[in-house]
C-alpha cells in the first residue's frame, strides 16, 4: 500500500483525496507512507559482517 500512496502523491493528488479513494487508510499511514520513503531514498553504506567460509 506504500506503493500506492507514493503513486497518488507523485500524481498530484491530495492526501484527502487518497483518503476518500481508499476509506481504510488513515492521516497516519500517508504519513508512515512519506516516513518509509524518505528513510529509503537515503544514501548509506551498511558494511555486512563477514561470513567465515
Amino acid at each position: 500500500m506504500v506503493s500506492v500512496i507514493l503513486d497518488n502523491l507523485a500524481a498530484g493528488e491530495t492526501p484527502q483525496r487518497i483518503l476518500e479513494s481508499y476509506p481504510t487508510l488513515q492521516e497516519q499511514d500517508i504519513q508512515a507512507a512519506l516516513s518509509y520513503a524518505a528513510e529509503m531514498a537515503r544514501e548509506r553504506i551498511v558494511d555486512l559482517p563477514e561470513v567465515a567460509a
